[in-house]
């Protein structure tokens, strides 16, 4: 009986990913990552219990021309985190505040997260987190809000370790973080960032390319992997 060749250990949670900003063209990839979310996890990163048809919606109306989206990709194409900054406007940004003394309007962005169960306990998350907070910082906002569900203990712990302050109102919590002023630093980071996730997001479509090449030419059928290693 042949031996089974041992499993491969996932990622440490603490090396980096590449993380790419994501555009319209992506759409179908977050369609797709989303609908593979489980009803717990659409409840826990929406807040209500989202249809497919909620979700289609949802990427719909993604603005790509206001907000940012990133994503990680595993080396078959398929996206397994992503992570959503939107950007509030000076109204909703009012609205939005911890309880306090009313503060004059400023630049405020919120973050939403969502990692497929499959690719969990990697530290994508807080990965995604960092990454929007440096892009954040580079477009002059002053201070990430996160609105979340107080039982999404995954979500609470990423703002808690990113620094923010996290106050709890029944079911619901709200996370402030504020945020310092862009520097040559950040911008460099960002810019060196995006360009090596780039880079490996087109080096593993032509891999891909390869692969479906070969499969071909040898008559095999062309299949998608169920590797979920994302490098």
């Amino acid at each position: 009986m042949t031996t089974p060749p041992p499993a491969r250990p996932a990622p440490s949670p603490h090396f980096k990913v590449p993380i790419r900003a994501l555009e319209a063209e992506h759409c179908p990839a977050i369609t797709e990552h989303l609908l593979q979310l489980g009803p717990r996890d659409r409840y826990l990163r929406f807040g209500y219990a989202a249809s497919d048809d909620h979700i289609r919606r949802y990427v719909a109306h993604l603005d790509f021309e206001r907000d940012e989206v990133f994503g990680i990709f595993n080396r078959q194409l398929r996206l397994i985190a992503m992570a959503h900054l939107a950007y509030l406007t000076p109204q909703a940004a009012l609205t939005e505040q911890a309880p306090g003394p009313a503060e004059p309007p400023e630049g405020m962005a919120e973050f939403g997260v969502s990692v497929n169960h499959h690719a969990r306990g990697r530290g994508y998350g807080m990965q995604l987190f960092r990454r929007a907070v440096v892009h954040a910082r580079n477009h002059g906002v002053q201070q990430l809000y996160i609105h979340a569900l107080t039982e999404n203990m995954a979500m609470l712990a990423i703002a808690r370790k990113g620094g923010a302050t996290v106050v709890q109102d029944g079911s619901e919590s709200q996370a402030h973080l504020r945020l310092p002023p862009a520097d040559f630093e950040s911008q460099v980071s960002e810019m060196l960032d995006e360009q090596v996730a780039r880079t490996d997001y087109h080096f593993k479509v032509q891999t891909r390319y390869l692969w479906y090449l070969l499969r071909r030419a040898l008559g095999l059928p062309d299949r998608r992997d169920k590797d979920t290693r994302p490098v």
